[in-house]
């Protein structure tokens, strides 16, 4: 099964002085007509903030500031999967000449955090934010997305 690089952008705002949330309805395709959050495939060689301005501006004709990350979701297609790996984490700990337990203290995460990355299973957002304000590195630096290998 493939699997599909993409990003997307939650793009917030005020109107009537009510925060809002801007989502657009797909146009095309399988899920024509459900509701996303606008953005796209990051291209090869594109990192995953520059595919964000870039699908925005396709999209959209904006230009937009690329906050910090939410959330990197997993999910099951019908047709592929998404998944991760934190390959690049442990390889910035040896370039850094640290270890696990040198980055749990310096993060503040548990062992069981340390472990579940270990074996490139999810955690929660706030595991990846520590690990990246501890590490002063970008989300990119320490975790991808993988291609499954077709069946």
């Amino acid at each position: 099964m493939k699997s599909i690089r993409v990003v997307a952008a939650v793009i917030r705002g005020k109107k009537d002085d009510k925060e809002t949330i801007f989502a657009t309805a797909r146009g095309y395709g399988e899920y024509k007509g459900w509701w996303e959050f606008p953005g796209g495939k990051i291209e090869e060689g594109e990192t995953p903030t520059e595919a964000l301005i870039r699908e925005i501006r396709e999209e959209l004709s904006a230009t937009i500031a690329v906050g910090d990350l939410i959330q990197t979701i997993e999910y099951e297609y019908p047709t592929f999967h998404l998944s991760i790996s934190y390959k690049n984490l442990w390889k910035l700990l040896i370039d850094r000449d640290m270890k696990k337990k040198d980055l749990q203290q310096l993060a503040g995460i548990s062992a069981a955090s340390i472990t579940k990355l270990g074996k490139n299973e999810n955690v929660n957002t706030e595991i990846i934010a520590k690990i990246c304000t501890a590490l002063k590195c970008d989300v990119s630096d320490i975790m991808e997305v993988i291609p499954d290998t077709e069946d």
